[in-house]
């Protein structure tokens, strides 16, 4: 099962965050904008950071926002934020971050599948240095294989 488009109203290109919650927020409104997501699902992104830590910072320099499907979800989508500058979530060896993946999804099932398409395109070691450089949302989605809409 591909991974969800990715409009430009979901890609946020070097972005400023002054902190890891700054960063969540991004990835949620990114969400929000693309309409997949409502509000509420970016506080419940950020209230599973606080409830379970920075287990979201899955690789070197690379969050995964995501929260457990809820009526908050419109549907499933994803979004990817860029920050101008790292910031720390707290991850004892994968800090500090550059790339949010924001991920909302309507089932566990597509949460599972998603989680999994994008853990290929991230074996690729070079994928997040490209994803941190990229400097248009043509190469974003190019770098992780998606279409727009």
């Amino acid at each position: 099962m591909p991974l969800p488009p990715l409009p430009d109203t979901a890609i946020r290109i070097s972005a400023h965050a002054n902190n890891w919650q700054e960063a969540v927020r991004l990835a949620g409104e990114a969400l929000e904008l693309s309409g997949v997501a409502r509000a509420t699902y970016t506080d419940r992104m950020i209230e599973m950071i606080e409830e379970h830590g920075a287990y979201i910072v899955i690789a070197p320099g690379l969050a995964l926002a995501h929260a457990r499907p809820g009526p908050d979800v419109v549907s499933d989508g994803m979004s990817i934020v860029t920050l101008d500058e790292p910031v720390n979530f707290g991850h004892p060896y994968n800090d500090p971050v550059s790339v949010v993946v924001g991920l909302s999804t309507s089932t566990a099932q597509r949460h599972l599948l998603s989680v999994a398409d994008l853990a290929n395109v991230f074996n690729d070691s070079n994928s997040i240095t490209a994803l941190a450089g990229a400097r248009s949302s043509d190469a974003i989605r190019d770098i992780l294989g998606v279409e727009a809409d």
